[in-house]
């Protein structure tokens, strides 16, 4: 491994399905955005026609040429172009965001994609599998031709490591996004609280949101409760609102890049899923002084939330400790008044400067 000499600047080139809807995404776009002003040249590859978010660095857009009805050849030519592109362009390092589950693709992109390439995989969830396949054999090929592996939490680079028998596996944590202001004042004539996410029930679990915030006092006391995302599941949490009788309760936002008005005029932001990496939406939350309350779900709640310091940290799949928590909130103005005066300071070491110093260093073989 090189290291940045003086006037030198390594050549990384990010890898991402795309850069729209989902945190992950978000994460993408804001570790170009942080490389570039670190000075490095940054370029970015998406397989898929999805631009949402903003973004530095130069854009490959393999999604571009990919039909509606897509086939086994036109598959074949696109990952043509991209071997092509990384040929001629001959990065320093590849940074790959994608999700890595399907076992025959990997070795594709292992043996023919990345060939000869400096790999550095990273890693958003602590569900292994949607970033290493199930079979063993091609994930530890993976693990051994990688470079450097980045887990954004501390649980998840030491369930890499411990599971692969590596030490290639360090942490990273997912740096604030800085919001710019709305257009346009948007008013809330509503106290609620909020859930920000993909609606994927398999994942975020809606029906421990749901019941959890029926159960609770939150309705007695008129705080309603926004979900703002879009996802496959959108119908199914629709038809789960009308048969818990939220109709009147509950309102469903659709995706937006622009989620800071939601952020800052939430009573308080909550997260319940079943697994998560290093959930974006928590750090986001307390970055514009919204408390949040949130299930100790692996991973990255507990990295993030000291328990009645910025936010509560509740027994995952438990409705009832989960609408307790609510009501704690509801209910105990000192507690409450508490985790929000400190939320903000709270994250100060997840401040962008900070973690693209970090990213600096690693890059630079300075930390591994």
């Amino acid at each position: 491994m090189t290291q940045l000499g003086q006037g030198e600047r390594f050549k990384i080139c990010i890898v991402t399905i795309s850069l729209s809807s989902g945190g992950a995404e978000r994460s993408t776009a804001l570790l170009s955005r942080l490389l570039d002003k670190e000075g490095f040249e940054v370029h970015l590859v998406t397989l898929n026609n999805d631009i949402d978010y903003s973004y530095s660095g130069k854009l490959y857009n393999l999604g571009k040429y990919k039909p509606e009805n897509d086939s086994f050849i036109r598959r074949l030519i696109r990952f043509n172009k991209f071997r092509n592109f990384i040929k001629r362009e001959q990065f320093d390092y590849i940074i790959d965001n994608r999700n890595r589950r399907f076992a025959l693709k990997e070795l594709f992109y292992l043996n023919y994609i990345y060939k000869g390439c400096n790999i550095i995989y990273v890693v958003r969830s602590f569900n292994l599998s949607q970033y290493f396949p199930i079979n063993k054999t091609v994930a530890k090929a993976m693990v051994k031709k990688s470079v450097g592996i980045v887990g954004v939490s501390k649980a998840i680079a030491q369930e890499i490591n411990a599971i692969y028998k590596t030490d290639k596996t360090v942490c990273i944590y997912n740096p604030i996004e800085t919001f710019n202001k709305a257009s346009k004042e948007v008013k809330f004539n509503v106290k609620y609280i909020l859930f920000l996410g993909r609606l994927v029930e398999s994942v975020k679990n809606f029906s421990l949101l749901l019941e959890s915030y029926k159960k609770s006092d939150l309705i007695s006391k008129k705080v309603s409760l926004k979900i703002l995302g879009d996802g496959p599941n959108k119908s199914w949490i629709k038809n789960k609102i009308s048969s818990l009788g939220l109709i009147d309760h509950v309102e469903m936002i659709p995706f937006t890049t622009d989620v800071n008005p939601y952020l800052e005029n939430a009573f308080f932001l909550t997260l319940t899923s079943k697994y998560e990496g290093f959930p974006r939406v928590l750090i986001e939350s307390l970055s514009v002084g919204t408390p949040v309350i949130s299930v100790d779900c692996e991973s990255g709640p507990n990295e993030i939330i000291k328990d009645g310091f910025n936010g509560l940290l509740v027994e995952n799949f438990n409705s009832n400790k989960l609408s307790e928590a609510f009501n704690r909130f509801i209910l105990d103005e000192d507690l409450y008044l508490t985790c929000k005066q400190n939320a903000k300071h709270s994250i100060e070491h997840l401040q962008q400067d900070v973690i693209a110093k970090q990213w600096t260093k690693y890059l630079n073989n300075e930390i591994r």
